[in-house]
Formats: C-alpha cells, sequence, structure tokens
C-alpha cells in the first residue's frame, strides 16, 4: 500500500512539472472597410511556462502582417509598429480593438466574410502556433 501510494506522489509530482507551451485562441479577422486598404486580425496569447515574445504573424491570405499598438495620447488614437510583444510566463495578452491587433495588408480577393484563414505565430523562444482565424466583415458582431 505504501509503494502504491508513493508511486502515486512521484507520478503526480512529475505531471506538475510538465511545461506549459504557449497557446493561442480566439483568432478573428475584420476586412477593411474599403477595398485595397488593410484588414486587422484579432486574438488571445496564453503564455506558456516561460515568457518569450512574439515576433511575428503571418499569413497566406495577405501579402505581408505587421504587429500594430494603439494608444491614447491627449485626445487622439495613434497606432504604431510593434517590433515584438511580450508574453509573460503565465499571462494572457490579448489583441483587441482599440489596441494590440496585426495589421493585414493586401489580403486576397477570395477571402471573404465567413471564410476562415490560417494564422502563424512565430515567438521569440523559436516556438510557432498555428490557429484559424474566422473572417468578419466591417461592422459585423466581434
Amino acid at each position: 500500500m505504501r509503494r502504491g501510494l508513493a508511486a502515486l506522489i512521484v507520478a503526480a509530482t512529475l505531471a506538475g512539472c510538465q511545461q506549459r507551451e504557449v497557446q493561442a485562441d480566439g483568432a478573428w479577422v475584420r476586412l477593411p472597410a474599403v477595398s485595397g486598404r488593410p484588414g486587422a486580425a484579432y486574438f488571445n496569447i496564453h503564455g506558456g511556462s516561460e515568457g518569450t515574445a512574439l515576433l511575428a504573424v503571418s499569413t497566406p491570405a495577405a501579402i505581408r502582417a505587421e504587429l500594430h499598438e494603439m494608444k491614447h495620447q491627449g485626445d487622439m488614437m495613434t497606432m504604431s509598429p510593434l517590433k515584438d510583444v511580450a508574453i509573460p510566463a503565465g499571462t494572457t495578452v490579448k489583441f483587441e480593438p482599440g489596441g494590440k491587433h496585426v495589421m493585414l495588408y493586401e489580403i486576397s480577393p477570395s477571402v471573404r466574410a465567413g471564410t476562415r484563414i490560417p494564422l502563424r505565430l512565430a515567438f521569440a523562444d523559436g516556438k510557432t502556433v498555428e490557429l484559424t482565424a474566422e473572417v468578419k466583415a466591417v461592422g459585423q458582431a466581434e
């Protein structure tokens, strides 16, 4: 009985030591209001056991993707590109309207509201996360 209990404790301890990987979910893309303008991608990143940074996002549905952030400066909203986004261990970083987001330039004309596109997130630790984003039209509920 003692050996069984000891083995159970050791197994539970080892299971608790497993490294959690960075994850992402809730991805969606808002198409531009005017054809030819950039769209935007949004999602949540859940930090793993160790901190990292998001370096880039890519998709075959757009020619170029850039990390950006909206900020209030006085009475104005400004948007600026980001080199990377820190993802501290065990936290959730939200990419959402009015905050951090990914600008998608030259979106393929075949991408329409109601479809889904792949996103690939690349992190400083060399890991990547792939997820699928629902495409929404301007004004469509988030």
